[in-house]
């Protein structure tokens, strides 16, 4: 008995020798880890730090800007670039409702700054434009036109311009087209890109295409069966996503012709505040948007006497702003000068995937109006 007694508290003080080995090496782990994360958060920020340093220098003889606009009550963020102050402008619009592209559109908008000073605007409650008391603010076409046309005139008085070219892609485009129509006097070229004629028909072709891309699955059908073309849910807009995904023409379905990561590392315009601020906002004052009859007011159907040259650039695998909609209102459109653009084997996604393909078509653009 006292030597099973023995060999119990040999065992014992085995264990614990062997517990304390455990911990000690567990805690030297611990250790190693922490200084592991410290070097790699310390190379991620100094790395961060220099390229911000670099997108932030001004060209020589350009503009690096950024600003807050009093807006309708609101304030609303530009950031201004380009590589000559005497070039024309281009005011570009993010899609959406309610998604800007500040956080990495700056690197695909700069491939345009040579030929334009580019001016890319957070609207209303999106991006650095944020503001959490507007989540209650009811919005309206009068509301976004009124917005638009604020901006506008600031960015002329700004830059002692008279008129600027106005971009938009995907919403932005529609968005764009209706500034363009009711006030003309501010611009002096009009680009659409992913172009929205009608948000209700266009849901409707698209329902249209995935029937015929189902032939008979079920698991399509499903979602089919969730779409509502007239009134734009989140269920809706799951349901058409995950078809688009299913069959390859989601957004980004070809990729990008940059790195989304160091984009957004190196951002120039982003602190890690703005990063936070970024994933807390509250989009439901847009989802009642979509589903208004505010959003369908934007409709360009019979509306296509441009008084400035009108341009489309398209995807030809665009299912998401059906580019056979938009080639059916190109051919309707009356303008001074109107070209048509289309890109082979793009979704709705061509900024990114192809933004050097894009960025030639608009110095093709730019070329054509400096040479009218």
């Amino acid at each position: 008995m006292l030597k099973n007694m023995l060999q119990s508290n040999q065992q014992i003080r085995i264990s614990r020798r062997c517990f304390d080995e455990e911990k000690k090496q567990t805690i030297k782990n611990d250790k190693m880890d922490s200084i592991c994360y410290f070097y790699i958060g310390s190379f991620i920020f100094l790395i961060r730090a220099i390229g911000r340093a670099i997108y932030n220098r001004t060209p020589d003889g350009g503009i690096n800007e950024s600003m807050y606009i009093d807006v309708n009550g609101t304030k609303q963020w530009i950031h201004v670039y380009g590589e000559d102050i005497d070039n024309p402008v281009l005011l570009y619009l993010h899609g959406g409702p309610g998604s800007s592209t500040s956080d990495i559109d700056y690197i695909f908008t700069r491939k345009w700054a040579d030929v334009y000073t580019v001016v890319t605007w957070d609207q209303r409650n999106c991006g650095k434009s944020y503001d959490a008391q507007q989540n209650d603010i009811v919005l309206t076409r009068e509301l976004f036109l009124t917005d638009g046309k604020k901006i506008t005139k600031f960015i002329l008085d700004y830059l002692s311009k008279d008129k600027l070219t106005i971009l938009g892609h995907s919403w932005g485009s529609i968005y764009g087209a209706n500034l363009a129509l009711e006030y003309p006097e501010y611009y002096e070229c009009f680009i659409g890109t992913g172009q929205l004629v009608d948000y209700i028909e266009n849901e409707e072709a698209f329902r249209q295409e995935a029937l015929l891309w189902a032939e008979g699955d079920k698991e399509t059908l499903e979602f089919i069966n969730q779409l509502t073309p007239d009134r734009i849910t989140m269920e809706h807009i799951t349901a058409r996503n995950a078809i688009m995904q299913k069959y390859g023409y989601d957004m980004m379905a070809n990729g990008s012709d940059y790195n989304l990561m160091t984009t957004v590392i190196f951002n120039p315009n982003y602190s890690i505040i703005d990063w936070i601020d970024y994933f807390k906002r509250d989009m439901s004052v847009y989802l009642d948007f979509f589903a208004s009859k505010e959003f369908a007011s934007f409709s360009l159907k019979g509306r296509v006497d441009y008084q400035m040259p009108f341009y489309n650039i398209n995807g030809d695998k665009d299912y998401q702003t059906n580019y056979t909609l938009a080639q059916e209102y190109f051919e309707q459109v009356n303008a001074p000068y109107k070209q048509m653009y289309l890109m082979e084997n793009m979704t709705h996604g061509l900024l990114e995937s192809d933004s050097e393909g894009f960025s030639k078509l608009i110095h093709q653009i730019a070329k054509i109006e400096k040479a009218r």
